[in-house]
């Protein structure tokens, strides 16, 4: 039998499952007496929205519940659908009723890339039963979707495939000889189909590409040309070959970018240094841009250090022009240094809360002047106005300090913003405020 390794469809088209039992994954959905489960074996359709990763399966269960429902399926994508495209779909939809008695599913990929006219576009056709929407996203869609659509439709939530569901995938290509490639007879090791799956980083499309990569070139390094008893066998230098230039997921866009540096931040302000550098890695890793971590980490030190140690803004300051001297992957480490310290170091967030509490009672106030003795005063007439007069100059005062002097314009009574903590410096500055508030209290009686 002469091998066909390269059919007209890629494998992972070939492998699609056909029914909810070759559906690998999403248990918490399709499990037997989950809802979305229930509804589908009582044969009801509802409007819906897939959110997940890519590879996990969002563009065949929806065929799947077309398919399980006996409805007309029609697929659409967000990227080169018009308003003119969905007329046409809603036309066929309402034919298939009429003539067919038979419900349609427009399964719309990549959903959070229809604009709003697009959205409004079909909105009344679900709101009526024409179409049943299912729309596939990998994007949080309650900022991409507006709320007229969000409301008719169930989002359900898919999850990345694990390693071990992943392997059965594979392991269903191997051994499916009509679909698959169960015909070559290949030897694919155990250990070495785990790196595989894990190299897919819980992407069914994605193992399945890389598995007909590896198959092919066994194949053809093994210069069989029929199948026999001896099979061709996939070598672990050959699986990294494939694999090696194979990055985990990173969208810079999307939801994995704002999951991981969200990640980052909540391990360094939790004062986990292991977690943070995970997270750091898995950045790097991905391919986002050093120089935005080092940013992040700035404000970071700041946001949640601040005078707490005062040395955490100038580091990550320094950290960044190192990296920005080094370039990659040298200066990286200055950034895994910054990194580490900021997570190992008190923390506090007092002025954090005091800026904002600052520019909450700027933005709600009207423009307060500022008071006379607070104003400069460079010119005669300026000082003839009372600009400056009755000015205290602290450094004349005991202590270096103008006890119960008022720096606010009139009008707007004292405002305590700033609340130091008891963790690390900012223990000594919370001392330091007591000690001046206390002569504040004497002067004014």
């Amino acid at each position: 039998m002469k091998l066909d390794v390269k059919r007209s469809q890629p494998l992972a088209t070939r492998m699609r499952p056909r029914t909810l039992s070759e559906y690998v994954g999403q248990a918490h959905l399709l499990a037997i007496g989950k809802p979305l489960r229930c509804a589908l074996d009582q044969g009801l359709l509802h409007s819906m929205i897939f959110w997940g990763p890519p590879g996990s399966g969002k563009t065949t269960l929806a065929r799947l519940i077309a398919n399980n429902t006996h409805a007309n399926f029609i697929q659409a994508s967000a990227i080169s659908s018009g308003v003119k495209d969905i007329r046409q779909i809603v036309d066929t939809a309402i034919q298939a009723r009429v003539e067919k008695q038979q419900a349609t599913v427009l399964f719309v990929d990549e959903i959070h890339r229809f604009n709003r006219a697009q959205q409004d576009a079909f909105l009344p056709y679900v709101e009526d039963g024409t179409l049943t929407l299912i729309g596939a996203t990998t994007e949080n869609p309650s900022f991409e979707l507006n709320s007229p659509l969000l409301s008719r439709a169930r989002v359900y939530v898919l999850k990345q495939l694990t390693a071990e569901e992943l392997l059965q995938i594979i392991n269903h290509a191997l051994q499916d000889a009509e679909r698959g490639l169960g015909q070559l007879a290949m030897e694919f090791p155990h250990e070495l189909q785990v790196i595989l799956a894990q190299a897919a980083d819980g992407d069914a499309r994605r193992a399945l590409n890389l598995l007909e990569i590896v198959a092919d070139i066994a194949h053809q390094r093994s210069g069989q040309e029929v199948a026999t008893e001896i099979a061709f066998v996939v070598t672990a230098q050959l699986l990294q070959e494939v694999i090696q230039e194979s990055v985990r997921r990173f969208d810079k866009k999307g939801e994995a970018f704002y999951d991981q540096i969200s990640a980052l931040h909540k391990a360094i302000r939790g004062s986990a240094p292991d977690a943070a550098l995970y997270w750091l890695a898995r950045m790097l890793d991905g391919g986002c841009d050093p120089l935005y971590i080092a940013r992040r980490l700035i404000r970071l030190a700041s946001e949640d250090v601040g005078n707490a140690d005062v040395r955490a803004l100038g580091l990550t300051l320094e950290a960044c022009a190192a990296y920005e001297r080094l370039g990659s992957p040298e200066g990286e480490l200055a950034i895994a240094h910054a990194v580490v310290y900021l997570a190992c170091v008190p923390k506090s967030n007092a002025i954090y809360k005091a800026f904002n509490a600052a520019m909450q009672d700027v933005k709600t106030s009207s423009s307060l002047a500022v008071p006379l003795h607070l104003r400069n005063a460079p010119t005669t007439l300026m000082k003839n106005l009372g600009y400056g007069k009755a000015y205290r100059y602290a450094h004349d005062e005991e202590h270096a300090y103008a006890a119960g002097e008022n720096y606010f314009p009139e009008g707007l009574p004292s405002r305590i913003y700033y609340y130091p903590t008891d963790r690390g410096l900012e223990a000594k500055i919370k001392e330091r405020l007591h000690y001046l508030r206390e002569l504040d209290k004497k002067v004014k009686g």
